[in-house]
């Protein structure tokens, strides 16, 4: 059986580590592509140093926001409540040293479970019971495996001590989830984490240390989410990986849109399990469409101009990001 996560579990990062962060993180802020940021970054911080930044609530006043990048702006308050209206309103942070940096980008990319796309080998080791699947069984380990560098990638994290201590409240408060994959040993090879607010996911992080671990978390994270009557799974910044999953950028003003629907609802507080009458390997995604249709509906009767489609080419969009 899976192991038991501690009541309170150490989150910690050697010398060497924080050094490699530092180093690697300076120079990922110093990439051509990131340089202009960085007269905004140097106002932001100084005024932080000057005491002129605090609570949350202090970048939630700055609305509506018109950055294309999407910084809005630096405060180290990482409290529940902090980051349940940070996400509330579509903000949620990150940044590998220095102040804590917030963000919402004009495009978000997006899951609509519809488009959710499983690959036929991922099914098929899901049919095999390669592997067993829970919820919320170790949600501490999740984040730390996370964090840990990867094969190929580099070095680079913004899972630090902080930002986990901070995650670990709100798994603790109810809103923060983690998907766990073991072998049969069993060995905790795959996984991932996020917070649920009303009928939005907002995933964080994922990672496979064996072939297809972190797909089949996502497979049985999107089936459970769809039944549960969720709206949709956010992944911030679209990448290769989530395009080919099925997730599509929206304009940041449908995402508030959505935001504004859905995290008002009841949504599910508290401990995670998995349902074992889904069959996660039979789901048809397709089935979702409906819930889809009424979406766009919804947005086009409240007057906006790029109604969210299901159909917009992915790749495109993603061709369109300046970030990673």
């Amino acid at each position: 059986m899976p192991t038991q996560t501690p009541s309170q579990p150490r989150f910690s990062e050697s010398v060497e580590a924080r050094l490699r962060r530092w180093v690697l993180g300076i120079a990922y802020a110093f990439q051509p592509k990131r340089l202009h940021l960085i007269p905004q970054l140097t106002l932001m911080t100084a005024a932080h140093v000057l005491g002129r930044t605090g609570a949350i609530t202090h970048l939630l006043r700055r609305l509506p926001f018109d950055s294309n990048e999407g910084l809005i702006g630096i405060s180290n308050d990482l409290s529940v409540d902090a980051l349940l209206s940070a996400y509330q309103r579509g903000i949620f942070p990150n940044t590998h040293l220095g102040p804590m940096k917030w963000w919402s980008p004009a495009q978000r990319a997006v899951l609509f479970f519809e488009n959710a796309h499983i690959e036929k080998g991922v099914r098929k080791q899901i049919r095999q019971a390669r592997f067993d699947v829970t919820f919320d069984e170790d949600f501490a380990a999740v984040m730390k495996a996370c964090a840990e560098p990867r094969d190929g990638k580099t070095p680079l994290t913004w899972l630090t001590p902080r930002v986990m201590e901070a995650f670990w409240q709100l798994h603790r408060a109810g809103y923060a989830h983690s998907v766990e994959v073991w072998d049969l040993k069993p060995q905790l090879v795959g996984g991932m984490f996020g917070i649920a607010i009303g009928e939005i996911f907002f995933g964080e992080s994922q990672f496979s240390r064996v072939r297809d671990a972190s797909k089949i978390a996502s497979a049985f994270l999107n089936c459970h989410l769809a039944s549960w009557g969720f709206a949709l799974r956010d992944a911030k910044w679209l990448t290769g990986y989530h395009a080919t999953s099925g997730f599509t950028n929206i304009d940041r003003s449908d995402f508030e849109t959505l935001l504004g629907q859905h995290v008002c609802q009841a949504g599910r507080i508290g401990h995670w399990e998995v349902d074992e009458t889904l069959d996660v390997a039979g789901w048809k995604p397709e089935a979702e469409t409906s819930k889809g249709l009424r979406r766009q509906l919804a947005l086009m009767a409240r007057g906006k101009k790029n109604e969210v489609s299901p159909l917009r080419d992915a790749d495109q969009e993603s061709s369109k990001r300046s970030q990673g």
